[in-house]
């Protein structure tokens, strides 16, 4: 009976050609079946028994029973045997799926096992130690002491390019009502572990439809198709393990997923040829995945973003078997027994499951190894582009700082310049001022100094000139005093005379004339007066004294070595003069009285001759300041 995910011979045979481009050995050619009864069981002594040599799928095998077990106590230990294992070639293997049954006579108590294996020299048995307990074996199993033992073999041509059938449908069907729940386990954990893969895409999807608009036509096309045999030759890797029983059913269920997924795709691309682009209530609907066998491609359908949006936020709906039963019911039921409509539902979903499991691969495949490529290659441009133009944004502020330092610092240093130019030109004025009043105060000390000196020389001139006029008085008050002394003497020794002479025999005193004096000459003629040592002559009257006065005032003229006398021998004499004049001013004093008696005595004359002489000094005084003021000059 032909399977419901079984194709139409018109369909591709894509999936049906062998690594090598031949076509595959059909699965029901290497499925066989063997019966073997072991008559008086119980009596049977052997450690262990084989049976006779069957074949399948052109290998030879055999039964190899022990009845009292195989390394074990109280079990009965079966196995399957390759025969004349050790007259084949080496290097050979041969990979099987077999299934041995010990028959109850109640069909529902059978025991069966399955199990894969890959036969070799080493390896050329396999099977179960502890299959079932001896005790158990007189529990229905043994009918007239008669034990059945079944086993059904299949040998599997594996192929690691693409997902391949392995399996006779009426031992498929077998199979899918044992562990079509452990199938859709391993699907549905498959499907959970991709969806993880495309958390990305479900947490930023708006940023991944603008990237996908942005693309062009051309590269939309490139990043979503993909190789069939790299997809195919992934798939076969991630799913099928040589040591996992349920491996051959997933490797159907690939297969048919794979050709109900190329059928689709036929469909589609034959209604789209004849009717155009397909509306979404057409009768055909556009696949997610399109497997393109002419080209060995597959691609993703139009609307990617829908297609990857379902498959991110989708799961696998739960399998409700409404009629499930126990494993070992359903596999001891036969199909007609068990129902056509049950069978041909496990088959369905069995195809659902590999169609789910393959286009969830593909997708996500095809988004994680090109989609998010491409999509993290545009988003790490953009921040490269954002990071460079934040670098030349960074680079021009710093730049501006740069400049706004340097601007600061030249400001700065103008700033210090103009401070040091104004601390400098305020120096300057602050030394030229401080020369201009050091000159002025040197001007002002010298103007003062040249008035103290003037001052001085003005006080020192005219300290001088009343030492001279104090000599002068002091000299003519002892000239007076002189003068008055001599004309009492002559008056004395008139006097005296008269006693003895007569009057008429003295001659005449020569009455005093207007006629300056010899030392008032010598002043005017800018001499130096007498000294006052001549006004200090001894008084005693004796006749060198007034010989002495009566010379000087004889007329005759000073010795030419005094009258050549300067102006500072002058001062010199006028101070000597004024301190003697002090020592002596107390005679004049004392003689004061004498002279003016004398002066009365002497007559008018005297005191006419005393006024002329202080105009004559005062006049000379004048004359001497002016010498004196045409010097300095």
């Amino acid at each position: 009976r032909q399977s419901a995910i079984d194709f139409p011979s018109s369909s591709s045979t894509y999936l049906e050609e062998d690594d090598d481009g031949s076509l595959a050995a059909k699965p029901a050619d290497l499925y066989g079946k063997f019966t073997w009864k072991i008559e008086n069981f119980s009596d049977i002594s052997k450690r262990e028994l084989r049976s006779n040599v069957f074949e399948v799928g052109s290998y030879k095998w055999y039964i190899l029973v022990y009845p009292q077990g195989c390394d074990v106590c109280n079990h009965l230990s079966l196995f399957l045997c390759v025969a004349d294992y050790d007259k084949l070639l080496p290097g050979w293997s041969h990979f099987a799926q077999f299934t041995i049954a010990v028959v109850n006579k109640d069909p529902k108590k059978s025991k069966y096992s399955d199990t894969l294996h890959r036969f070799c020299k080493k390896e050329h048995d396999w099977g179960w130690k502890k299959f079932m307990e001896l005790s158990k074996v007189l529990d229905g199993f043994t009918v007239a002491d008669t034990l059945v033992i079944k086993a059904q073999v299949q040998v599997i041509k594996d192929r690691i390019a693409r997902p391949f059938r392995c399996l006779d449908p009426q031992y498929r069907r077998e199979l899918v009502r044992v562990y079509l729940t452990n199938v859709e386990g391993i699907c549905r954990r498959f499907v959970e572990d991709r969806r993880e893969r495309l958390s990305m895409f479900r947490e930023n999807p708006g940023n991944f439809r603008s990237f996908w608009k942005e693309l062009q036509k051309w590269q939309k096309g490139r990043l979503t198709q993909e190789k069939c045999d790299s997809i195919l030759k992934a798939v076969v890797k991630r799913f099928f393990n040589e040591k996992e029983v349920t491996s051959t059913l997933v490797m159907d269920a690939l297969y048919s997923g794979c050709r109900a997924m190329e059928e689709h795709t036929r469909q589609w691309l034959e209604y789209s040829t004849r009717m155009g682009p397909a509306e979404p209530d057409s009768a055909v609907e556009q696949p997610s995945v399109l497997i393109h066998a002419e080209r060995g491609l597959f691609s993703l359908g139009d609307d990617v973003f829908d297609a990857l949006e379902r498959a991110a936020n989708e799961s696998i709906l739960p399998f409700r078997d409404d009629k499930s039963s126990d494993s070992l019911c359903g596999r001891n039921q036969s199909d007609d027994d068990y129902g056509k409509d049950s069978v041909d539902r496990d088959e369905r979903r069995l195809a659902e499951l590999g169609r789910w499991t393959v286009e969830m691969f593909v997708l996500s495949h095809v988004y994680t190894e090109s989609l998010e490529v491409a999509y993290r290659e545009a988003e790490s441009l953009k921040r490269q582009e954002a990071l460079i133009k934040e670098e030349e944004e960074q680079e021009r502020l710093e730049d501006e700082r740069t400049q706004a330092r340097q601007a600061a610092e030249k400001e700065r240093k103008n700033r210090k310049k103009e401070r040091k130019a104004k601390a400098k030109a305020k120096k300057d004025a602050e030394d030229a001022e401080r020369r201009r009043q050091e000159e002025k105060a040197r001007v002002e000390q010298e103007a003062k100094a040249r008035a103290a000196a003037e001052k001085k020389r003005l006080a020192e001139e005219s300290k001088a000139t009343q030492d001279m006029e104090r000599a002068a008085a002091a000299s003519k008050l002892q000239q007076q005093r002189d003068s008055s002394a001599s004309t009492a003497t002559g008056s004395k020794k008139a006097t005296a005379s008269g006693d003895r002479k007569p009057a008429s025999s003295q001659p005449p005193k020569k009455p005093p004339t207007d006629k300056p004096s010899e030392s008032n000459v010598e002043k005017a003629a800018g001499k130096a007066p007498p000294t006052p040592a001549s006004s200090h002559a001894d008084e005693s009257g004796d006749d060198s004294s007034e010989g002495s006065t009566v010379t000087s005032h004889s007329g005759e003229a000073p010795s030419p070595q005094r009258s050549s006398r300067n102006k500072a021998e002058q001062g010199k004499v006028a101070s000597a003069s004024w301190k003697q004049s002090e020592s002596s001013a107390f005679e004049v004093k004392e003689s004061e009285g004498t002279s003016l008696s004398t002066a009365e005595v002497a007559g008018p004359s005297s005191s006419h001759d005393s006024s002329d002489e202080v105009a004559q000094l005062k006049q000379q005084l004048r004359w001497m300041e002016v010498q004196l003021a045409e010097r300095d000059a």
